[in-house]
């Protein structure tokens, strides 16, 4: 089980996944194309790569045990365009999703 952390003026913001969901830093887009045209914000595609910053304690199973995850801080993901909820903390963005919109861990 691990949290995500942001300090700032000496305080601690935690931020802990409950369940199956994690938490995900989205890369940095490219802001040029191969030709060296240097995009605006909102022409930019959101990646679709990540880090996984934070992960739950895994799903309730019906006999009363948890899951595990097959994810973990620090695991390189690849998800869907529209995948989970966007969250700011401070001046960084995640995203917090379940682990079952994860399609694969880059390695």
């Amino acid at each position: 089980m691990a949290t995500a952390t942001k300090s700032k003026d000496k305080s601690k913001l935690k931020l802990q996944p409950l369940g199956d969901r994690i938490v995900v830093r989205r890369e940095v887009s490219e802001g040029r194309t191969a030709g060296g045209i240097v995009l605006p914000d909102s022409a930019k595609d959101k990646p679709t790569r990540g880090e996984v910053i934070a992960v739950g304690n895994g799903r309730l199973l019906e006999n009363g045990e948890r899951s595990t995850m097959q994810v973990k801080p620090g695991d390189r993901v690849l998800f869907t365009t529209y995948a989970g909820e966007n969250i700011s903390i401070g001046d960084d963005e995640y995203i917090l999703m379940g682990e079952g919109e994860v399609l694969a861990v880059i390695e």
